[in-house]
C-alpha cells in the first residue's frame, strides 16, 4: 500500500521532459561549441590572469 502511494509520487508528470530525452552535445553546431567548449576555456584564462593581478598587487 505504502510501496504504491510512493512509486505515484515519484513519477514524472505528463508533459515534463524525461533525462532520457537530452540529446548528446553536438560539437559540430557552433552554438553547442561556444559555449561548452570556448566560453569556459576563455572562463577559466580570465580567472587565472585575474588571480595572477590580484596576487601582483597584494605584494
Amino acid at each position: 500500500m505504502i510501496s504504491n502511494f510512493l512509486f505515484a509520487i515519484l513519477q514524472l508528470p505528463p508533459g515534463t521532459q524525461n533525462p532520457d530525452d537530452n540529446l548528446p552535445v553536438n560539437l559540430k553546431d557552433p552554438f553547442d561549441l561556444i559555449v561548452f567548449v570556448i566560453l569556459p576555456v576563455v572562463l577559466l584564462v580570465l580567472y587565472v590572469l585575474w588571480r595572477r593581478k590580484r596576487k601582483k598587487r597584494n605584494n
